[in-house]
């Protein structure tokens, strides 16, 4: 085994860990090690996207790995490395069409770091990353274990909404004079109110039932929240109206309401296009989480300026300005407590704003009323990319080694599993370098269809052939650099192209009643030009790039080392 194989082999062992150690190496080189990984504050204002100038240059071909050699490495940090090695076997097995054998590297994987004695002063690095590898095997689960299958149709979740504002709770009269010492004790840029209304939901959002919605909502909103501060500070929108998309969505990007009301802040197609929400038969800017945002603070704040009352721009949120503005006109009241007592806005409407308060007073006193604080689901962390071809959201995930479903989840306004020209595309954080590259090997017209797959010893052109439903001729034709003679000893980490077909388009299905409705299904076009590099949403910790360079216009692709050298920071 020459060097250079054996760096290859090393990289694609080693997986993402919390700390990437150095591993030994017959040469003078190792890799530099990765910063100890810290998630973002929830409360902390993360950059945004547009913030950020667009870098069009490459990475080099080839990682080269420079740097002394690394000092003995802990029993932790030795099971760490183990623990990788039999994740990237998994993920060998799963490219084999093995399921069974994966999830038996898998479950290796995860038994090595339990089975570390307690009380090692390291422990928590075995804790984290077992954590970090519970999460990335949960993705795999996601694609079915094989990271082939198409998704041609959007599936939407029910909007929380539907369960709640139709109901009437009790009033516990016990809860009165605990609430209005809390609104008193808590500084809020919202109007706090207490009254029966309030008090009923309080006492709903603290039973059994309630408080499963409530922190369920509560935990998810880990993934968001940053933003969402960050977006209403600078939008001059009160920091507590984000328990309106906990209401809305409960942070979920692909709800959906009886009125085809879509996304995490549920606007209406009409209503998102007003605030440059634009959609496609490829997209919809609705559920792009930091786009609705933006459109949603906007919206509140608009409302608020026109009517000069948070209460009002909240329940004209729910049931539209015109219906807001056609009461006041019918009462003669611009107070919305009022206006709810005259029955003159609907029902809905009428338990909307109470239950929001209810959220963000329970949510300030969750100890108070025997609630224990959920662990928040971290901050997504991601790099982004502009394609300005159609590109599939399966080859971004091949040229990032990632799980099909991790690219889609950071994406859910991709809603044909395409991204259209021009589009940015959320990666996992650190790979930008690793996908730009990757992507410049494939033919501008065919990102859409072709895929990437990444060697392992154990392949046969057969085998990869038959897994991505084409043949091995054709295989051989577009990697013009290999032979029949390379699958006899082919190398771990080796990137090829692979000629698949685009999926056939099915039938469109209609919007059934139920908790998931399903929409049409997007017809195939092609796309025309390179990728180019635009932001980094969160810090990588390290460099460890995955690089790739085409050597014909069919796009041959030079030997590389395993992307999974590098820690995906993204949570489930």
């Amino acid at each position: 085994m020459n060097h250079s194989t054996h760096v290859y082999r090393t990289l694609a062992a080693v997986a993402a860990a919390v700390v990437l150690s150095a591993l030994p190496s017959p040469g003078q080189s190792q890799l530099r090690p990765v910063a100890e990984f810290r998630l973002p504050d929830i409360d902390s204002a993360a950059p945004s996207d547009a913030s950020r100038p667009t870098v069009t240059a490459r990475p080099p071909a080839l990682l080269i790995p420079t740097g002394p050699r690394s000092a003995a490495r802990s029993l932790v940090q030795k099971a760490i490395e183990d623990s990788d090695r039999h994740y990237q076997y998994g993920k060998f097995s799963i490219q084999e069409g093995k399921p069974d054998q994966a999830r038996a590297e898998f479950d290796t994987a995860l038994n090595i770091l339990l089975d570390l004695p307690a009380g090692l002063p390291d422990r928590p690095l075995a804790e984290r990353r077992f954590e970090e590898l519970i999460r990335h095997i949960h993705k795999y689960d996601l694609d079915s274990l094989g990271a082939a299958a198409a998704q041609d149709e959007p599936v939407y979740t029910q909007s929380p909404l539907q369960q709640i504002l139709d109901l009437t709770f009790p009033v516990d009269p016990r809860l009165k004079d605990r609430v209005a010492e809390q609104i008193s004790a808590t500084q809020s840029q919202l109007p706090m109110t207490m009254n029966d209304a309030v008090l009923s939901y309080i006492n709903y959002f603290t039973n059994a039932r309630g408080s499963r919605t409530l922190l369920a909502g509560l935990r998810r909103s880990g993934r968001y929240r940053g933003m969402i501060l960050r977006v209403f500070a600078e939008e001059g929108v009160p920091r507590e109206l984000i328990h309106l998309a906990q209401a809305e969505s409960g942070f979920v990007p692909m709800a959906v309401s009886r009125k085809a009301a879509t996304g995490m802040w549920q606007f209406i197609r009409s209503r998102g296009n007003e605030y440059g929400l634009k959609s496609s038969n490829l997209h919809d800017d609705r559920l792009d989480p930091e786009k609705a945002t933006r459109a949603a603070a906007r919206h509140l704040r608009d409302l608020y300026n026109k009517i000069g009352d948070w209460h009002l721009a909240m329940a004209a949120y729910n049931c539209g300005p015109g219906c807001v503005e056609r009461a006041v006109q019918r009462t003669g009241y611009a107070d919305y407590w009022e206006l709810r007592s005259r029955n003159a806005i609907p029902k809905e409407t009428r338990n909307y704003v109470p239950a929001i308060l209810a959220m963000a007073i329970v949510c300030n006193n969750l100890e108070a009323y025997g609630l224990e604080m959920p662990a928040l689901e971290p901050a997504l962390a991601y790099d982004t990319i502009e394609v300005e071809a159609e590109t599939s959201l399966a080859l971004i995930a091949d040229a990032a080694d990632a799980p099909v479903s991790e690219v889609r989840e950071m994406n859910p306004a991709l809603i044909r599993g395409i991204a259209p020209e021009s589009a940015q595309v959320r990666i996992p954080a650190g790979k930008a370098d690793d996908v730009l590259a990757a992507l410049d090997a494939v033919p501008e017209t065919n990102r859409r269809a072709w895929r990437l797959h990444r060697v392992s010893t154990a392949d046969t052109l057969p085998l990869i052939a038959k897994r991505y439903s084409t043949t091995a001729d054709s295989i051989l034709k577009v990697n013009t650099r290999l032979s029949r003679e390379f699958f006899d000893a082919p190398r771990d980490g080796e990137l090829i192209l692979i000629p698949a077909r685009e999926a056939p388009v099915r039938a469109a299905v209609s919007k059934k009643k139920s908790t998931r409705s399903k929409s049409r299904v997007a017809s195939s076009t092609t796309g025309k030009a390179p990728v180019k590099k635009v932001a980094s949403k969160a810090p990588a910790k390290s460099s460890a790039k995955t690089a790739v360079a085409s050597k014909s216009t069919r796009g041959a692709v030079k030997k590389v080392a395993s992307a999974s050298t590098k820690r995906r920071a993204v949570a489930r």
